[in-house]
């Protein structure tokens, strides 16, 4: 029986761009804060790679590359300014190395001259006139005045040395004075240089909102139209299903258990064989006649399963952890934890779950069924639970949540699973192909670019564009992060809080794009590029109340603690790590 059949759509419990709950719309109070700026490695590259279907929408795509080039453009002069401000750097440090050389050496050349101003004066008085004409009319043998005047060429070689070296401190007071002078005009000018490369930035960025005004306004629509479509179609989906559950009780069929259903041979009482497509019984289900109609009849724990599925429709989409709900779920996540609820045990991978699963032919699918998707050269990315003919319920991360969809095509579906027929020894299951992107759940995953860095890109929005839907709070305020990452701060200030009394303090979670572009407006040597943040993808905090300084007891224990729960400072933003910020954190998981 058809259980749904509606309209393809998006799930977005928000528009696109404004999403004023999250409290990050306004630019901080205090706008010469360094902690809210960066919050990037240095270098790191700017645009998205990922391609046009992996996002929701073609209008989200083209916004995508529209404000890609506007990235790279931004990119551009980021760089200028670091190259300004690294050669001002460079001059200052000179200016201070000339200052500290130059008055070395005026400190020597002022102690020389004491010391020869003292040995003249000490020689004269001892000795009136110290020449060799006074010795030659003193001196009682040759022997004594042969002495005597190897000793006076000795004191008066000292006297020229000493009289020498200071000149030549002098000299070198004098070089050091106008390297100083030199290095001084060059600072100046390479100040003058960073300030009009800023100036460039900043009237660059000042256009940026009024460029993709255009691509916002149609992704904007675009969205919330989907956004329609797809809660009326979740609602749908949602009165079909519970439609059917009613005719089943007023037909007074109770569900069997998923071992009666085993051999499609042997069924309970009152039940028929269900004909496959090649006109063979199908094991796991049954049918009924009811009123001269015949109606499905499923598995307790499938009805279990599905109904469980039904009412997680709307919850956000995760990538990995925390993907088996129930507060937000991956696709095998949420196939593992709705058939383990009612009995079913399955493993939590989708390649797990389609390399143990017993298969039917693709045909011959009933609700409940396990349907894999790749293609091959994906690997298995994704796994949804069929509803109909046409229609899955899978937890997608181009949608950003769990959503009724399309079921896959072609060569498209790489096997469908019943799990009422139970497991069987692993069978060898398709892999990612060498050099492809990597797919899950219907988006593409980026690689972190470092270890101890958060990815970065996921779901199918644009960094610092991502609906509210797909976003969880973190418990502070109106701070909100990708759930996984939502849950775990949420722990890990539990156990903060333990220690010091209080939870960690937090001045900045998700950052939109809006938002992101107003810092780098106003910070452009420090913010950075508008839609490269991992605040923008809601994996990064910016926190506060001690934690804000190495060496503080608060930033020791979170060192020491908070990697337990998935979140780091990064290597980039640690002391000595290129760009210092001890308030910088990033989820980057357990696992």
């Amino acid at each position: 029986m058809r259980v749904a059949a509606v309209t393809l759509s998006l799930l977005v419990a928000a528009t696109l761009v404004a999403v004023p709950a999250h409290g990050q719309e306004q630019p901080p109070a205090d706008s010469d804060d360094r902690r809210v700026e960066a919050g990037i490695a240095p270098g790191t590259p700017v645009p998205d790679p990922r391609p046009g279907e992996a996002f929701a929408d073609p209008a989200v795509a083209e916004l995508q590359r529209t404000a890609s080039e506007v990235q790279r453009e931004l990119g551009t002069l980021s760089r200028r300014i670091e190259s300004a401000r690294q050669r001002a750097d460079a001059a200052a440090a000179r200016v201070r190395k000339a200052k500290r050389e130059r008055e070395a050496a005026e400190q020597v050349m002022a102690a020389r001259q004491d010391e020869v101003d003292a040995f003249s004066k000490s020689v004269f008085q001892a000795m009136g006139r110290a020449d060799e004409f006074r010795l030659l009319v003193t001196a009682a043998n040759g022997k004594e005045l042969l002495d005597g005047t190897s000793m006076l060429g000795r004191l008066r070689d000292a006297q020229n040395e000493r009289l020498s070296g200071a000149l030549r401190r002098h000299r070198d007071a004098v070089r050091a004075e106008e390297s100083a002078e030199a290095a001084r005009r060059s600072a100046v000018a390479s100040e003058s240089q960073l300030r009009q490369r800023s100036v460039d930035a900043t009237n660059r960025a000042d256009a940026v909102s009024a460029e993709l005004a255009g691509p916002v306004d149609a992704a904007n629509q675009a969205v919330i139209a989907q956004q329609r479509a797809q809660r009326e179609r979740n609602r749908k989906t949602a009165d079909n299903w519970n439609a059917y559950l009613r005719r089943l009780r007023q037909a007074g069929v109770s569900a069997p258990p998923a071992r009666a259903l085993a051999d499609a041979t042997r069924l309970p009482a009152g039940l028929r064989p269900l004909p496959g497509k090649d006109g063979e019984p199908q094991p796991g289900v049954a049918q009924v006649g009811v009123d001269g109609q015949r109606v499905l009849v499923l598995a307790k724990e499938t009805i279990a399963a599905v109904s469980a599925a039904v009412a997680a429709l709307g919850k956000p989409y995760v990538p990995h952890e925390g993907g088996q709900g129930p507060l937000a779920y991956s696709c095998d996540g949420l196939v593992s934890s709705v058939f383990t609820g009612a009995g079913i045990e399955l493993p939590g991978s989708a390649s797990r779950q389609l390399a143990t699963g017993r298969r039917v032919p693709a045909g011959d699918a009933q609700p409940g069924d396990l349907i894999f998707v790749g293609p091959k050269r994906y690997g298995v990315q994704s796994v949804g639970i069929v509803l109909d003919e046409r229609t899955m319920l899978v937890a997608d991360a181009r949608l950003a949540g769990v959503v009724v969809t399309d079921r896959p095509a072609g060569d498209a579906v790489l096997g469908v699973v019943r799990p009422t027929l139970g497991r069987q020894e692993p069978r060898p299951v398709p892999q990612r192909a060498e050099g492809e992107l990597i797919w899950r759940c219907g988006g593409v995953e980026l690689p972190r670019r470092q270890a101890d860095e958060a990815a970065g890109a996921w779901g199918g929005y644009p960094n610092g564009l991502i609906p509210a839907a797909a976003l969880c709070s973190t418990g502070a305020g109106s701070h909100v992060l990708r759930c996984d990452a939502a849950q775990a701060y949420h722990a890990m200030s539990r156990a903060y809080a333990g220690r010091f009394g209080s939870p960690v303090c937090i001045t900045d979670s998700y950052r939109t794009f809006d938002a992101q572009v107003d810092l780098y407006r106003r910070k452009p040597s420090l913010a950075a590029v508008p839609g490269t943040s991992n605040h923008g993808w809601g994996l990064a905090v910016d926190l506060c109340g001690g934690v804000e300084s190495f060496g503080t007891p608060q930033y020791r224990w979170l060192a020491a603690n908070a990697p337990a729960f998935g979140w780091v400072n990064p290597g980039w933003a640690r002391q000595g790590g290129g760009r210092e910020e001890p308030w910088h954190w990033e989820y980057v998981g357990t696992g």
